[in-house]
């Protein structure tokens, strides 16, 4: 069975996306209004439980996002290309990078969870667990993430986008995936180039915090601070995200 994707651009560079926890393939803000379709190949992929792939039956964990960025790829006729996470997907493409890093050319992440388990105190562990029933816990982490700036309709679209497109139990089994899931071990040393994006008003994963993680494991790793944005910068700052973005993958 094919699997479901959203497509922009035809040019020579693959590029293969993965969105966040709240977010699908057709929630990249208008960011995509940038992207260049002449230069740039880029597939967007719907988790299992997700978008146009919510009927889409599946164990919900990342291990299982890395089998459908492969089986994509090969359906495509990609033999490499380069991978686009943002946030969880951050985490997600570098589960395929374990499962296959002759095919991975260049990571991208936007925002991105690192490899090892990320830690949460109690009230942080309760606010994230219970987001899979609770609009309200919802809203709270988004607001956090980007820096208590975003204004209460966007705040309240994103949160209805979340809930209309994503199953709760897919919702509630990638956290427990991504969340305690440990692949620093795996990747530690890897020479794939990376690149790491950080929204300056980011107050959960700052540019502080990926040096320890990221560049601690990825010898060939670059963090770039986004001025002017939080967690979402392909809502927040679009042209300077994509701007950074393509320059990398020309690089």
């Amino acid at each position: 069975m094919a699997i479901a994707h959203r497509r922009i651009g035809t040019g020579p560079v693959r590029v293969i996306v993965l969105h966040d926890w709240f977010g699908t393939s057709a929630n990249w803000g208008s960011v995509l209004d940038y992207l260049d379709p002449r230069e740039f190949s880029y597939a967007f992929l719907d988790y299992r439980g997700y978008g146009d792939r919510r009927d889409v039956p599946g164990r919900y964990a990342l291990p299982e996002i890395a089998d459908d960025v492969l089986a994509l790829a090969d359906e495509l006729g990609w033999d490499t290309f380069s991978l686009l996470g943002h946030s969880m997907g951050g985490k997600a493409m570098q589960q395929v990078l374990v499962r296959a890093p002759e095919r991975v050319e260049k990571l991208i992440g936007i925002n991105p969870v690192p490899a090892a388990p990320y830690e949460m105190d109690d009230a942080t562990h309760d606010l994230f667990y219970g987001a899979a029933g609770s609009a309200e816990n919802r809203r709270a982490i988004l607001d956090i993430v980007t820096g208590r700036r975003a204004s209460p309709y966007w705040l309240e679209r994103m949160v209805e986008h979340s809930l209309a497109v994503s199953r709760p139990e897919a919702f509630a089994g990638y956290l427990a995936s991504w969340q305690p899931l440990d692949l620093s071990t795996a990747v530690k040393g890897s020479t794939v180039p990376v690149l790491v994006l950080v929204g300056e008003y980011d107050l959960a994963l700052t540019a502080d915090f990926m040096r320890t993680t990221w560049q601690v494991w990825y010898p060939n790793c670059r963090i770039q601070p986004l001025p002017g944005t939080g967690h979402y910068p392909p809502h927040e700052t679009p042209v300077a995200l994509a701007t950074e973005v393509e320059a990398f993958l020309r690089g």
